[in-house]
């Protein structure tokens, strides 16, 4: 015998207005971050891939398969994106001493000079979007 299902909790006009307002705002701000990237001569996944190995938990070293896991892309497109950054010179790659099998990777001071100024355009950009992340977070209502 199985029991009923429960039903949906209500959802009120003004959830359906934060959940929209905030897909808007993230939408905004990844758009925001490829004009960035671009103009930085990267790509948007390059500049996702810098700045996970630079801001990995820890600081510790990261593998090909933890940039795979933060860029939840599969292990062997990680790789690939990889073998790019390497050829243009913004990473570089160490066998593992303990585990001969895992990849290091650690950025090139070309990497962490570009990263470093796209960074500082994002925590702005981030600065500027806050309170309206704040309100939509705390289910105030807008003004």
């Amino acid at each position: 015998m199985t029991s009923p299902a429960k039903p949906p909790p209500a959802i009120s006009q003004a959830d359906y207005q934060r959940l929209s307002q905030f897909r808007y705002l993230i939408r905004r701000f990844l758009e925001f971050s490829q004009v960035q990237a671009n103009e930085a001569g990267l790509t948007p996944r390059q500049h996702q891939a810098l700045l996970a190995i630079r801001g990995f938990p820890g600081g510790g070293p990261v593998a090909v398969g933890d940039l795979a896991e933060r860029l939840r892309i599969r292990h062997h497109s990680a790789v690939e994106l990889v073998n790019r950054l390497a050829e243009a010179g913004l990473i570089i790659r160490d066998q593992d001493k303990s585990d001969h099998r895992r990849v290091l990777l650690q950025l090139t001071p070309l990497a962490d000079d570009r990263l470093a100024k796209l960074s500082a355009v994002h925590l702005d950009e981030l600065s500027r979007i806050e309170p309206m992340l704040r309100r939509l977070l705390s289910r105030q209502q807008e003004p």
